[in-house]
């Protein structure tokens, strides 16, 4: 494994770590930490819902399911959380459950296991074991596995990358024509410069497991629809992050937009998803065709 070195760093390696410092963006990340966990606990507390079902055989294996209002065979909105591989759960990530139950989707929020006990090679895995596991059992929670969108912010950006990723769906019994849209939140999508950050110091990637779980270099060949979005202050370093994706993912010839959220940051943007009205969900209703006309 490799981590960073404990040599002096160069101001190049300096300007890297600040470039991917998202808590450094922000005065204070607690409030809005606050709010993932204080909705998301609302949400479980009012809405018709299913709790830590399993996916897999490990405790950290479970998803939380909120149906669907209305609608028996509904689009599948999969939210995978950030916290860069090592914080949160999915008890801070249904906090959209209730804007987007009520707008016809049914929403299952993922939990992973965390870095550093476990490499990214294992939450890759368990990403695509969940995916797996909706698509072949949402028919029983009120889902339609064949319209599935996949989502996440940040670290959960890079993993819903990797479940668009090519080559992994038939080892694991998903199919991939299932997949309506993606969402994805202020993602990194090329993970190399990460092995010569702090940031390696608890992900302790290799350049060969930085470079095999990089979504960039593993686009499909069919590709649904990407939404991309990112805070209007985060770093251009972030902001690059999606705009490199959305490039090469329009360059396939798959289609791709991008959302402007002004007046954001890195973690109240996912906080959107939540509001109706907001661009974001405004797009994701029109993707599925469940939102009214044209705005």
């Amino acid at each position: 494994m490799t981590t960073i070195n404990d040599a002096t760093p160069t101001p190049a390696q300096t300007e890297l770590d600040l470039q991917y410092n998202a808590r450094a963006t922000v005065p204070d990340i607690a409030p809005m930490l606050r709010a993932y966990a204080t909705l998301s606990a609302q949400a479980r507390s009012t809405l018709p819902c299913a709790l830590n079902v399993s996916y897999g055989e490990h405790p950290d294996e479970t998803l939380d399911i909120f149906f669907a209002q209305g609608n028996a065979r509904a689009p599948v909105f999969i939210y995978l959380h950030g916290g860069y591989w090592r914080l949160l759960s999915k008890d801070d990530s249904s906090f959209m459950a209730p804007a987007l139950t009520a707008a016809g989707m049914t929403v299952v929020a993922v939990n992973y296991s965390l870095a550093p006990a476990v490499s990214l090679d294992r939450i890759v895995d368990q990403t695509r074991r969940a995916m797996a596991w909706v698509q072949n059992n949402i028919g029983h929670y009120h889902g339609d596995g064949q319209k599935l969108i996949i989502s996440g912010s940040s670290a959960g950006g890079h993993l819903g990358g990797m479940v668009l990723a090519h080559g992994w769906q038939a080892s694991y019994g998903f199919d991939a024509q299932g997949l309506a849209g993606a969402v994805l939140l202020s993602g990194l999508f090329d993970i190399t410069p990460l092995v010569n950050t702090h940031i390696n110091e608890w992900m302790r990637l290799s350049p060969e497991d930085a470079r095999r779980n990089s979504p960039l270099f593993e686009l499909p060949n069919n590709g649904p629809p990407l939404i991309v979005s990112y805070g209007s202050n985060e770093t251009m370093t972030f902001k690059q992050q999606s705009q490199d994706f959305l490039t090469a993912w329009k360059t396939k010839g798959f289609k791709g937009e991008y959302v402007d959220m002004p007046d954001t940051n890195h973690f109240d943007l996912v906080l959107h998803l939540n509001q109706p009205d907001s661009p974001l969900v405004q797009k994701l209703l029109r993707l599925l065709d469940l939102g009214g006309p044209p705005r």
